[in-house]
């Protein structure tokens, strides 16, 4: 799926899929239930109806305190837990051609102590300030990935790769054309200043002064102006580099006459 629109429908199936997910040990859903702390429930009415039900899976009730719980007591898999739910209530992904973006929204000071935290887990993030917010970002795909196939994501991360390898193949079949657009065009270039040179020199009966390798590499240019290298050498029967050494004498032979005027 590709596009704006195909990115849309791929993060809100993110979104769904973490919000599927029912931690199997009490305390894991102690901790994504923490997460919810001081989220304003009647303000997002659009992500209302799952948040609630991803809430009493978790055995919370929307509009009562978050359960006490803190990270630096938590084991990796129940911090894993707080940060699925952190994500759910506070997170965002958006999916461009530049490759995924996350980011966290929080009060300023619980964003510069998340930072940290995700550093300490191996998820390393950047933090700066958004209207008073404090905003923490992923942008490397692969700690995104990371994140997404820890919290159970798992569809998800796959979705991602494919999406990946797909802007990968892209960007290098676009490398690919563009060097060859590159080469076409130098290949033009030289064959027009050497049916330049070759017709200089033969209205001035300098192609009887080239050698016999010279004036049939010269016929052969004439007659394929469009011929690579390895085609002229095919057609005179020499190595690549004989027909580049004619061709470069004959341009050579074609500057000097013009400059001593004989041309």
């Amino acid at each position: 799926m590709s596009g704006p629109h195909g990115a849309g429908v791929v993060a809100a199936e993110i979104r769904a899929e973490l919000a599927a997910v029912t931690p199997q040990r009490a305390c894991c859903r102690r901790a994504q239930a923490a997460a919810f702390d001081g989220f304003a429930w009647r303000s997002h009415r659009g992500r209302q109806a799952a948040l609630v039900r991803t809430a009493l899976r978790l055995g919370h009730r929307p509009g009562d305190d978050a359960p006490a719980w803190r990270w630096e007591e938590g084991a990796e898999h129940c911090r894993v837990a707080y940060l699925r739910g952190l994500f759910l209530i506070r997170g965002s992904l958006s999916l461009g051609e530049a490759g995924p973006h996350l980011e966290f929204v929080l009060d300023p000071d619980r964003a510069a102590e998340l930072v940290p935290r995700l550093r300490e887990i191996g998820l390393p993030a950047a933090l700066r300030l958004r209207r008073g917010r404090g905003v923490v970002t992923w942008k490397s795909a692969d700690t995104i990935m990371t994140f997404l196939r820890l919290a159970g994501a798992g569809s998800a991360v796959l979705d991602l790769e494919a999406r990946r390898v797909a802007r990968g193949l892209r960007g290098e079949l676009n490398r690919v054309l563009n060097a060859e657009s590159a080469n076409l065009a130098r290949t033009v270039d030289c064959a027009f200043r050497q049916l330049q040179a070759i017709d200089a020199l033969a209205e001035h009966g300098g192609l009887a002064a080239l050698s016999e390798r010279a004036r049939r590499v010269a016929i052969a240019r004439r007659e394929a102006p469009a011929a690579t290298l390895a085609e002229l050498a095919d057609s005179t029967g020499l190595h690549r580099s004989a027909v580049q050494r004619e061709l470069r004498h004959i341009e050579q032979l074609a500057m000097t006459s013009r400059l001593a005027g004989s041309i």
